[in-house]
């Protein structure tokens, strides 16, 4: 373990912070419906698309029944709920979406 966490890194941190938005996705009972398996692929082209512009900053599918998964978008929460409410899984009601502000700190990252 490293050494206990000063105050003053605490408050030194802090004050990097960025805004971001976290997107999370959950299934519903529609994920199954006739033809989710090519809409899922567009959603998986899309959300692709979006890393690869830098409106993701990480994607983060869910191996999960009930999430799909996350992302943390370089928008605001309104505008990363307009980006999301239309993806096509969400369009099809084979997913729902909560866009959360949040916060993110530079350097961070998943490797």
């Amino acid at each position: 373990m490293s050494e206990p966490v000063t105050d003053e890194q605490i408050s030194a941190l802090a004050a990097t912070a960025r805004p971001f938005s976290l997107a999370v996705l959950q299934w519903t009972d529609r994920r199954h419906q006739d033809g989710a398996e090519a809409i899922e692929l567009e959603h998986q082209r899309r959300m692709v698309s979006l890393r690869a512009a830098g409106t993701i900053a990480v994607l983060s599918p869910v191996l999960s029944d009930t999430i799909a998964g996350v992302a943390v978008m370089t928008l605001t929460p309104e505008e990363a709920d307009a980006v999301m409410q239309a993806d096509p899984c969400v369009q099809a009601g084979m997913m729902t979406c909560a866009v959360y502000a949040s916060l993110g700190f530079p350097g961070d990252s998943i490797g």
